[in-house]
């Protein structure tokens, strides 16, 4: 018998997981027997390295920190916009004003991240991410990765150490979906049915995804039949109808670790 965020689970019945809402009082417990990703914004984020100085030219803020805090800005307002895949125009601008770029200037910039945020920049690990793949990894939790992507995602994650299907530098997933590779994208559900050959009999309801969008990731979710859950660390979706968690951590426990 082993537990994961406290609640005792058989190896017999299979993996379980349980996720808290972190707007409950009381711990409101789902489980579920394997794990879906999105990668951007839930295992990697657009290189701050690069996206900081581009940035910092027109009185952006440079450091790490800000960036990875605007990726989530920037998705939120993507999302109340209703925008899909293809649309970035309001992720753009919010990035850019998150980041502290001049109201004046946000329109420029704006204009250089959309010419420089390319599929291949989102290639930053995640690092409380990392800690909770290990985890997971060591527990036996069947997972993958669905993503919208331009063809690059599974090369990506390999050379950045964060997984690979098989074995490799990172934590083995049973398999990682480009939308580009198998030609359906987010919030179309369909593009879910690629992975799910690989999690053989298990239920639907009981896949958890985890994506950083309501739009492609909730949506699309709930279209295909899974457990959508929204990682949103800084609680820019309060009194959302859907589950949303912090950190993959919280997947893992409050003590951050699966125990024996």
């Amino acid at each position: 018998m082993w537990s994961v965020c406290g609640w005792d689970v058989l190896r017999e019945t299979g993996t379980l997981v349980d996720v808290l809402d972190f707007d409950s009082d009381l711990f409101d417990a789902i489980h579920f027997d394997a794990i879906l990703f999105d990668a951007g914004g839930i295992l990697v984020l657009p290189d701050p390295t690069v996206l900081g100085p581009l940035l910092a030219y027109y009185g952006g803020d440079a450091t790490i920190e800000r960036h990875c805090r605007a990726h989530y800005v920037a998705m939120a307002a993507k999302s109340a916009a209703g925008a899909t895949e293809t649309f970035w125009h309001h992720y753009n601008h919010a990035y850019a004003a998150a980041v502290g770029v001049p109201e004046h200037d946000v329109g420029a910039a704006a204009v250089a991240l959309e010419h420089t945020r390319s599929a291949h920049l989102w290639r930053w690990p995640i690092p409380e991410s990392l800690a909770a793949l290990a985890m997971f990894h060591e527990a036996g939790v069947p997972m993958g990765v669905v993503s919208n992507a331009s063809g690059q995602i599974e090369e990506v994650l390999r050379r950045s150490g964060i997984c690979q299907v098989g074995t490799g530098t990172g934590v083995p997933m049973r398999t990682i979906i480009d939308s580009h590779v198998v030609g359906v994208s987010k919030p179309d559900p369909r593009i879910f049915e690629s992975a799910l050959v690989h999690f053989g009999e298990t239920p639907r309801h009981r896949i958890v995804y985890v994506g950083d969008s309501v739009t492609m990731d909730i949506g699309g979710a709930r279209a295909a039949g899974l457990h959508p859950v929204l990682l949103d660390p800084y609680d820019d979706h309060p009194g959302a109808d859907f589950k949303r968690i912090r950190s993959l951590l919280d997947l893992v426990g409050p003590t951050g670790h699966v125990s024996s």
